[in-house]
């Protein structure tokens, strides 16, 4: 059986390692029912401006596409063990960007890891603390 990932979450920013903007919060709503998943996400830039962008998957391997930020994005979820894997391709700035996203809950179920690896933010890790 998967974990259940519902909740509010808020990153912990020290123990996060992020490129691009400087951001002063990111917080996480997920609503977690059978293999949907429907994500929102708020990220509070350092001049107060936010950034909203919501999603919904499938954690069945099945492709989705939905617009995200203007562009059209393809998405694949599944499960790998105790990880959930989104795995997402879309146009940015005129090249296909790839993103593999894996998302692991802790042992306690009150830390959410979002890690990039062997894709285009690899490296980028997003510490989560269940609100």
């Amino acid at each position: 059986m998967s974990p259940d990932l519902s909740g509010i979450w808020r990153a912990d920013l020290a123990k996060s390692r992020l490129g691009g903007v400087l951001l002063k919060a990111i917080v996480v709503k997920i609503d977690h029912t059978g293999p949907e998943l429907v994500v929102e996400v708020v990220m509070t830039k350092a001049d107060d401006t936010q950034d909203h962008t919501a999603f919904r998957c499938q954690a069945t391997g099945t492709e989705t596409t939905q617009s995200m930020r203007g562009a059209q994005m393809r998405s694949r979820t599944r499960w790998v063990g105790d990880e959930l894997l989104i795995e997402s391709w879309m146009i940015l700035g005129g090249r296909e960007s790839h993103f593999r996203d894996y998302w692991s809950l802790s042992p306690d179920a009150r830390t959410l890891t979002m890690e990039h690896r062997d894709d285009d933010l690899a490296g980028q890790i997003t510490m989560l603390e269940r609100v």
